[in-house]
């Protein structure tokens, strides 16, 4: 029997701590179930071991990691070599618990199997493994089998060891019975480790996939929307990167780490949370006169009735004319009534045609909108009324784009409500700058954004880097109700104007242009069409 010294005693018990501590800190689950093997071979000189996982459906147990040092082999875990092998049922044909395979027995009775030559009994099915042996030349003996539950007694895997050797002949030899306890402590241990890292993974999958319900909830609202809060992030993320690999210049110095990475993705799907609360009819106002409906067609209305009224008067004078005995004055009648509706006809095209939202209104096209608006109809209770309302008049008469201000002043708002929303969430430590990243995407560098009026030295770069990909975003987007997408190096231009009116950040869009962060953008997300060619030389705002 292998008797352990104190000294090596003291070794594994030194060896137990020190995993211990690794693997708590150790987050990356792949990682941390190979440090797990590598530590059960090397604490009990194992030739081999194999650790299998439970399946998804709980069906069976799959081989995560196998290695063995005699035979140089080492698959799955981080080595990215396929184990192809099929998994160990956990129940028969019948339904009933296989306990012919060594690993599905410990799985189902939760206790070690510990064999001192698996040619040699006849408790378990080894055809496998005898016919893993005729295939490599390999001879197994010894075989050490745990089951790894956590501390709710749920099966987490098996750990499998193989062929114990003695540390100096290096000739195999049966495991212990201070071997079995080992491994016994070390997959308990493991498999607390395992499950605490699995539900780790599975509340930020939970917490992700709540971020992304409340944007299917915007999309709901605003399919436009909805597509924005998926592409702002995607872009936020590309030009991070690019500035991560960035190694000259004023933005040298900064780099992420993929807690980073996470952090500021879940504030670029997070950063127009607030518009959930944003009332649909200003979401989706694609013209002017739109709320439930677009109100273009009830002025089209009134100035049918214009022309009605005219064709009378123009009827009522030729019945005056006859009755009168004249005759001559009936052409004339008719070329007054063609140009006065042709007037009209040409006046309901022009407010047709401001209905829909631009970049710029002229003022004299605004001081027409108040000419026509003075109009006088005959409304439905009779009386006498201008053609348009103040409402109406004011919303036409829109600078620029289809919101007037009170309608803007709302659309503003969402960006305070997701700030409050967001401020309002117990984040961890790794998470606690979602806030600020997601809320700053409307401050300017010259302190004239919104909601705090925050300066370029006041704000991260990250909330930044989200400005430029929020603006980028909307200029390109053709998804929206009240424009049409536009090309990218229209976009670029108008970009580079925002760097010259301090709107974004300058040293941000040098990276975007000169790592072509735009054009990644644009080969995965915009139309073709609009890929157009750009000339950087004509960009303003960067000096190639």
């Amino acid at each position: 029997m292998n008797v352990l010294q104190p000294m090596e005693v003291s070794q594994r018990l030194e060896q137990l701590t020190e995993l211990s501590v690794a693997l708590s800190s150790d987050r990356d689950i792949t990682h941390l179930l190979e440090r797990i093997l590598r530590a059960a071979k090397g604490m009990t000189h194992a030739d081999g071991g194999t650790l299998y996982r439970t399946s998804s459906d709980r069906a069976g147990l799959c081989f995560s990691i196998t290695m063995n040092d005699t035979l140089k082999m080492n698959l799955g875990g981080t080595s990215g070599m396929p184990i192809n092998i099929p998994d160990i049922p956990l129940l028969d044909a019948d339904g009933e618990p296989n306990m012919h395979a060594v690993a599905a027995y410990a799985a189902h009775t939760g206790k070690s199997v510990n064999i001192r030559n698996v040619y040699e009994t006849e408790l378990f099915n080894f055809s496998g493994m005898r016919q893993f042996d005729e295939n490599y030349g390999y001879r197994s003996q010894s075989l050490l089998t745990v089951p790894m539950k956590d501390h709710e007694g749920e099966l987490v895997g098996v750990l499998q060891l193989i062929n114990a050797r003695e540390p100096k002949s290096g000739a195999t030899r049966p495991f212990s019975d201070t071997d079995q306890r080992f491994i016994e402590a070390l997959a308990s241990q493991a498999a607390i480790a395992i499950t605490n890292r699995q539900l780790i993974e599975r509340l930020e999958t939970l917490f992700e996939s709540f971020v992304k319900l409340i944007n299917i909830g915007i999309d709901e609202k605003s399919p436009h929307t909805g597509r924005h809060c998926e592409h702002v992030p995607e872009l936020t993320m590309m030009l991070a990167e690019a500035v991560h690999e960035t190694d000259a210049g004023p933005l040298a110095e900064f780099s992420m780490s993929e807690r980073d990475r996470r952090e500021l993705w879940l504030a670029g799907l997070l950063h127009d949370c607030g518009k959930i609360t944003t009332p649909v009819h200003v979401v989706e106002k694609a013209t002017k006169l739109q709320t439930l409906y677009d109100r273009i067609q009830t002025v089209d209305t009134r100035f049918e009735v214009l022309k009605r009224d005219a064709r009378i008067r123009a009827l009522e004078k030729k019945c005056a004319m006859l009755e009168g005995g004249r005759q001559t004055d009936a052409a004339a009648i008719e070329a007054q009534l063609a140009e006065e509706i042709a007037g009209l006809d040409d006046d309901r095209e022009f407010l047709r045609r401001a209905n829909i939202g631009g970049e710029f209104m002229r003022p004299d096209d605004q001081e027409r909108v108040s000419r026509i608006a003075a109009y006088q109809w005959n409304g439905p209770d009779g009386s006498m009324q201008p053609l348009l309302d103040a409402e109406e008049e004011n919303n036409l008469k829109i600078r620029a784009g289809t919101l007037n201000e009170e309608e803007r002043e709302i659309i503003n708002n969402h960006i305070v409500v997701t700030i409050r929303m967001l401020e309002s969430l117990p984040w961890p430590r790794h998470l606690e700058n979602v806030p600020e990243y997601a809320g700053g995407h409307h401050e300017r560098m010259d302190g004239k954004g919104y909601p705090k009026g925050l300066t370029r030295e006041q704000m991260s770069l990250q909330a930044r880097m989200m400005a430029i990909a929020d603006i980028f975003e909307a200029l390109t987007a053709k998804d929206r109700p009240y424009k049409k997408g536009k090309t990218l190096s229209e976009s670029l231009q108008i970009l580079g104007g925002f760097v010259q009116r301090n709107h974004i950040d300058p040293d941000l869009f040098d990276v975007f242009v000169r790592k072509q962060v735009y054009l990644q953008y644009a080969r995965k997300f915009m139309d073709p069409a609009q890929i157009d060619e750009v000339d950087v030389h004509t960009i303003p705002g960067y000096v190639p």
